[in-house]
C-alpha cells in the first residue's frame, strides 16, 4: 500500500499513453479537431482550431473553454458549436496576434 502511494509521489509510476488526435470537422475551410479534457469525470471544452495555407503550411489555435460537461461525446459536440461560432465571429483573425 505503501509503496504504491510513494511511487506515484516520486514519479515512479508509469505515463499514461498519448491520446489519440480526433478526427478534423472541416468548417469554412477550418478544420476543427475537439480534445476534451478530462477534469474529474466531467470533460472540458477545449481543442484545436487549424487552417491550411499555401504552401503547404497550417495555421492553428489552440482553444480552452471553462464549460465542463459531464460526457465526452457531448463535449465534443459542445466543442464544435463554440468552434463553429469563433470562427463566423472572429475568422482568420484568430491567427494574428492576440485579438
Amino acid at each position: 500500500m505503501f509503496k504504491k502511494l510513494f511511487s506515484g509521489l516520486l514519479g515512479d509510476a508509469k505515463p499514461a499513453a498519448p491520446k489519440k488526435e480526433r478526427e478534423a470537422i472541416e468548417y469554412k475551410g477550418f478544420l476543427i479537431i475537439p480534445d476534451p479534457q478530462d477534469v474529474g469525470g466531467q470533460h472540458r471544452v477545449s481543442g484545436w482550431i487549424r487552417k491550411p495555407v499555401e504552401g503547404g503550411e497550417t495555421l492553428e489555435r489552440r482553444f480552452e473553454r471553462s464549460d465542463v460537461v459531464p460526457g465526452e461525446d457531448a463535449c465534443v459536440e459542445l466543442t464544435v458549436a463554440k468552434s463553429q461560432r469563433y470562427i463566423d465571429d472572429i475568422g482568420d483573425e484568430m491567427f494574428e496576434q492576440e485579438h
